[in-house]
């Protein structure tokens, strides 16, 4: 039984689903039925009870049922070790979206202290082979679960950054203009890197010690250009002398928001982004995995874990082997496929749940074991 988990999700009026109500035992949950049958919204729902946009990355506008645009709530009961807590999330017609935790109104970043959520959807199979914010995005998700810190690092690091931005688009020459914001950056961007160095750190031990189906990938940081600034002074100078050739380029071309996720598949050195697909998706369940694992040590329980479409490019045998590993270190899994045969190897180790879709309407049939 997972020690971190939702027991009960209900939704209402979130994207197809006019209600529904899923009660949990902490074990796996497969869920299974057409495609545009309603399957990812749920485990978008999931990904809700973390900071941030979800896994969808959507505003709550996008998030509501249609045609009615009544706005949407989900409410949960979230185990986390002994403790069970309530959670309503909600948004009125589209407007920001609003959280309480056990009755009273809480900040986004309250969820950090709580959950831990990780996912793995299929626009992420293309990870390698696209642009470097991707890359980025996905490294300070995982950075995130150990960090929780790291969202405010990146939110004041991103806010000094468009102010600074802003006056090199104006051409704005004088240095007392930036030094204030140069110091926002260098102070924030500092943190941001030492919390990507330390995820890779995590990341590599969780895959070192493991016996695991799946492909060890090393990763590295890299900068686009030059050197990569380590530390708070060597943001802050590499900031300052670079002000005439942002200038010239109307951005900021030095800092953490330059820098990139380069993996290699380590027993063949052969780079991510050369692998087949079949292997790239491998080295992503690999990451999500190790991921887990060094939270687990860390938090002392596994995080939950959402895996949409998770059997496309994985065949019949690292599909089982995934299925054990989730079971093996106990760990709340939220998978969809379109047949509940996708589950087979699972057996009576998960839950399971079918998702139809009736007049534009997602319907919950909670199987009975």
């Amino acid at each position: 039984m997972a020690d971190l988990a939702l027991k009960e999700l209900t939704l209402s009026h979130f994207r197809s689903h006019k209600t529904g109500r899923i009660t949990c035992d902490g074990r796996p949950v497969a869920i299974y039925g057409a495609n545009g049958s309603g399957k990812t919204n749920i485990l978008e729902a999931v990904s809700l009870f973390s900071p941030g946009r979800g896994l969808r990355r959507a505003s709550a506008e996008e998030m509501m049922r249609r045609p009615e645009t009544l706005g949407w709530k989900i409410t949960g009961v979230l185990q986390t070790g002994s403790r069970l807590h309530e959670i309503e999330i909600w948004s009125d017609k589209g407007a920001a979206r609003q959280l309480k935790i056990d009755g009273k109104s809480a900040a986004q970043l309250e969820l950090a202290r709580l959950s831990r959520v990780l996912w793995l959807i299929p626009s992420m199979d293309r990870l390698w082979i696209e642009g470097a914010d991707g890359r980025r995005r996905f490294l300070d998700r995982m950075a995130l679960s150990f960090f929780p810190a790291h969202a405010d690092a990146t939110l004041t690091y991103e806010k000094a950054m468009r102010e600074r931005n802003r006056l090199l688009k104006d051409q704005v020459r004088d240095a007392h203009w930036y030094g204030a914001l140069e110091s926002q950056m260098a102070q924030s961007g500092a943190a941001i890197h030492a919390h990507r160095v330390a995820t890779l750190d995590f990341l590599t031990e969780a895959q070192a010690r493991a016996e695991t189906a799946f492909p060890t990938a090393t990763l590295e940081l890299v900068q686009s250009e030059g050197d990569l600034p380590q530390t708070e002074e060597d943001l802050r100078s590499a900031l300052a002398e670079s002000r005439f050739r942002d200038l010239a380029a109307g951005r900021s071309l030095v800092g953490p928001h330059r820098t990139d996720l380069y993996g290699v598949f380590e027993t063949k050195g052969v780079p991510a982004k050369d692998c087949s697909t079949g292997e790239q998706k491998a080295l992503l369940v690999s990451l999500i995995l190790a991921n887990a694992r060094a939270l687990s040590d860390r938090i002392g329980m596994p995080p939950i874990l959402l895996l949409d479409e998770v059997s496309a490019h994985l065949d019949a045998g690292r599909l089982a082997a995934l299925y054990d590993e989730i079971v093996g270190f106990g760990a709340q899994a939220w998978m969809t496929g379109t047949g509940p045969e996708l589950f087979d190897a699972l057996g009576d180790r998960a839950q399971y749940i079918e998702v139809r879709e009736r007049d534009g309407i997602s319907e919950l049939h909670q199987i009975a074991d």
